[in-house]
């Protein structure tokens, strides 16, 4: 079991259950998208945010995503982590067909992701890579790598996060937290290069 300080917001029971499995700590869930008319909730989320920390597991499509942004417009920047699970394809057992965008949720994910997806978030083991001093990747690094504000950035940056098994749906203003818990300045400059191919430079965004 790992130790979790924050609260822990996933969006359904299935997701709850399957994480109480492997994490020891509160888990709360936002009932889908009743979050958004739940004040009584919401007032909830904000305390034990200013107490403990929130931890955001979603899951990795678009609705999660949603549910992911109305919460991070909700609490201060400060009080939040974010817990990205990959996207990987398939369907639940206990449902009778995939979702509409045909991916695992948190429920179906193997445990071994959603245990990397916490160490990524620094909430699992230390704080990740980065350490104190060290260059941040920013906005504006993505930005010299060709992965956002170019010609072909959004084909690129789908490229990346595949690479670094991250969903899709990341923005490019969430993606350099993300990349500071994962990696070194050198190492995303690396990676980015790898991936720049000359099909990438002449594509559109």
């Amino acid at each position: 079991m790992i130790h979790v300080k924050e609260a822990v917001i996933v969006e359904g029971k299935y997701d709850k259950i399957k994480l109480s499995s492997i994490i020891d700590g509160l888990i709360l869930e936002t009932d889908g998208f009743r979050i958004f008319k739940d004040r009584e909730k919401m007032a909830l989320l904000r305390k034990l945010a200013a107490a403990r920390g929130l931890l955001v597991l979603t899951d990795s499509d678009s609705a999660g995503f949603l549910i992911r942004h109305y919460l991070s417009g909700s609490i201060p920047p400060a009080q939040i982590k974010h817990a990205y699970i990959p996207d990987i394809f398939g369907k639940e057992k206990r449902k009778s067909k995939p979702s509409r965008e045909g991916k695992l949720g948190v429920e179906g994910v193997p445990d071994a992701a959603i245990v990397e997806a916490l160490q990524r978030a620094g909430v699992a083991a230390g704080e990740g890579p980065q350490a104190d001093g060290c260059p941040k990747i920013t906005k504006t690094d993505l930005y010299l790598s060709g992965l956002s504000g170019k010609p072909g950035s959004a084909q690129k940056r789908r490229k990346f996060l595949h690479r670094l098994n991250l969903p899709e749906h990341l923005s490019a203003n969430a993606l350099p937290e993300v990349l500071n818990a994962l990696m070194s300045k050198e190492e995303f400059y690396r990676i980015s290069l790898e991936i720049l191919t000359p099909e990438d430079d002449c594509a559109g965004d």
